[in-house]
């Protein structure tokens, strides 16, 4: 029988540090009960990022028809699963403390949604941090969610509103961490390959790449059907990255989520030096 979700979230709450729980959700649940008034006038300080070529496909647009229908809440983001963010957010705060980063000047969060990952997890560790994000609606819920009871309201930089197989990085702007979460499935192998390629080139001195994405337990590719995505292999993961020139350094399996869920994965990686 499965177990409902009130169920697992009693669970997992009993796991993890109480205090730093309760801080998450009152955050995130004071920031969903903030009027949306004005979001629109947001979306007019959202950035357009320089792009590559775009890749015509129905894969991309069925994926943004999908998620133009979802609440631009902490719930909607994680398709009403929202319980499970502070258990999230303290395994990517382990995570990224055991990397032992060397800069903390500027990170970018991609596919970043209404900001979750960047307000309670990049934004506290560096001094400015960029988004990106396709879908407008999001955007504009970003920008308001990362300064508005944000206990750093002058950390958010820009938000670029292009999906990531167009994005390309400004030539000028090299990151300390670029991090990217519950996003890469919707991308194609192509897409996916060349956005490593272009991360690689926008990393700083001994920077990290990380990404954090649901993997099968199979050697099987599961495609999606309803929200245009795909679930890799961590091998498959593990085979693109290493094809665009990164080498990995650390990976971990998150614990504590519900076993009904695909088992996530958070990879690590660096450029490969030249010889």
């Amino acid at each position: 029988m499965t177990k409902d979700n009130k169920t697992i979230e009693n669970e997992l709450v009993s796991k993890l540090d109480t205090v730093n729980i309760a801080n998450h959700l009152n955050i995130m649940n004071n920031c969903e009960a903030n009027d949306a008034k004005g979001a629109v006038e947001m979306a007019a300080c959202i950035s357009n990022s320089p792009a590559v070529p775009a890749s015509p496909s129905p894969f991309y647009g069925k994926a943004q028809e999908y998620w133009s229908q979802v609440p631009a809440t902490v719930n909607g983001m994680l398709g009403g699963l929202g319980f499970i963010s502070a258990v999230d957010i303290q395994g990517s705060n382990i995570f990224l403390r055991e990397l032992k980063l060397a800069g903390n000047k500027l990170a970018l969060d991609c596919g970043a949604g209404i900001g979750r990952v960047s307000r309670n997890l990049l934004i506290p560790r560096f001094d400015k941090v960029d988004l990106v994000e396709q879908d407008t609606a999001f955007a504009a819920k970003a920008r308001e969610y990362c300064t508005i009871g944000c206990v750093h309201p002058n950390r958010l930089g820009e938000i670029y509103n292009v999906g990531l197989q167009e994005f390309q990085p400004p030539s000028d702007k090299k990151y300390d961490l670029i991090w990217s979460q519950w996003v890469l499935g919707h991308l194609t192998d192509e897409d996916l390959l060349a956005f490593f390629q272009r991360m690689r080139m926008s990393l700083a001195s001994n920077a990290y790449l990380v990404m954090k994405e649901n993997v099968t337990s199979t050697k099987n590719v599961m495609k999606d059907e309803e929200d245009s995505s795909v679930t890799r292999p961590l091998q498959l993961y593990e085979r693109l990255l290493t094809q665009a020139g990164f080498r990995i350094v650390r990976k971990v399996k998150q614990q504590n989520f519900p076993k009904e869920l695909f088992p996530v994965y958070m990879i690590a990686c660096k450029p490969i030096a030249p010889k």
